[in-house]
């Protein structure tokens, strides 16, 4: 909750915080002095600073400290409305209050200021670690295709009247695939960057979801060539009011992991389906599937199985983080039979097309 987050109090409120609140508890005690004796009231106030102690900086409860001191002196302990101490038993009773206050705020203080250097620490050790992470994957995952492009392109200019049409028609598709991955690595870094930022808002519109899949299917038939994608439409499904680039991103990457993550001549099964007002996608392979201790390390950013090599661990965490941008979740299962199982629900608008063109 936002009303104990005090670390983003100004310093002046602080102050006007402890001693609001050390003033209203000495009111409270005041009252109560006759039934609970000013030597509890001693551990009342105790007990205030010590919360406070928690709460704010080493400067405010300082003086919260010496002010409840002074109150308690003056207002509780006998002769009262006085600074003087009728006994030595109360005197030493005051010493040791005053003390043990500012010992109290002191070690508070410096407990959170161990906690926060040890958070740093581990937040910046953190940082470290993914950044050696992100620099290894992007110096294969970026570096390559540049270096393919670079490559094809110094062929053809050095061998132009040398190669054959067929030569530079290998060439070109070289450069164009190597283009295609160096270009899905930038659009995964952008999609990641704009997540974490929250900038990505969805804009629901209405759209086909078969004819949707299709578009994605399309678009990685190059890339799949090894593999085989199974698509069934189902014409009863009604339009759905979502955002359709957010749900072709989804797909583009589910379709790319296992691309990447499954043997050759694996085969990708794609189904759609609404429910309750739920739109349900499965995206299947009958591969090897996924360790069950790493079932939801998987979405994690950066994160990549041990066993498997390219990519820069993004494509599931922005599946899982465009998925919830569209207050949905997704579901990673492996097969009885081998393979992975993802499902993604998604809660939509339908419509039929009747009454879309009513609309």
């Amino acid at each position: 909750m936002d009303l104990f987050r005090t670390s983003t109090y100004s310093t002046l409120n602080q102050y006007l915080i402890s001693i609001s609140l050390t003033i209203l508890t000495a009111v409270v005690s005041y009252f109560s002095v006759e039934f609970i004796g000013y030597r509890i009231v001693a551990l009342i106030l105790l007990l205030v600073v010590s919360l406070l102690a928690m709460l704010f900086d080493i400067f405010p409860v300082l003086v919260t400290a010496l002010l409840s001191a002074l109150i308690w002196n003056f207002f509780f302990i006998p002769p009262t409305f006085t600074f003087h101490i009728g006994t030595p038993e109360d005197a030493l009773m005051f010493l040791m209050y005053f003390v043990i206050a500012m010992i109290n705020a002191v070690s508070s203080f410096k407990i959170r200021e161990f906690e926060r250097k040890a958070r740093d620490k581990e937040e910046k050790e953190k940082s470290i670690k993914l950044y050696n992470i992100l620099l290894n994957s992007l110096s294969h995952e970026l570096r390559t295709p540049i270096a393919t492009i670079i490559g094809a392109i110094d062929t053809i200019k050095d061998n132009e009247t040398k190669l054959s049409n067929n030569n530079k028609k290998e060439l070109y598709s070289e450069i164009e695939i190597a283009s295609f991955r160096l270009n899905r690595q930038v659009e995964n870094l952008l999609n990641m960057s704009r997540l974490e930022a929250g900038i990505l808002k969805p804009k629901l519109d209405w759209c086909d979801i078969n004819e949707l899949i299709f578009s994605v299917i399309k678009q990685n038939k190059e890339n799949a060539e090894n593999h085989v994608i199974v698509f069934e439409p189902n014409e009863d499904l009604p339009y759905i009011k979502s955002d359709s680039g957010f749900i072709e991103t989804i797909l583009n990457n589910l379709i790319h992991n296992s691309i990447n993550h499954t043997p050759i001549h694996s085969k990708i099964m794609i189904n759609a389906n609404i429910i309750e007002n739920k739109l349900l996608i499965t995206v299947s392979d009958n591969g090897l599937g996924f360790p069950k201790d790493k079932l939801l390390l998987v979405f994690e950013k950066f994160y990549r199985l041990d066993n498997k090599s390219g990519g820069t661990g993004l494509g599931l965490s922005i599946v899982k983080g465009f998925t919830e941008a569209l207050n949905g979740k997704i579901i990673l299962q492996n097969a009885e039979k081998g393979g992975a199982i993802f499902t993604i629900e998604i809660p939509v608008e339908t419509s039929s097309i009747n009454e879309l063109n009513n609309e």
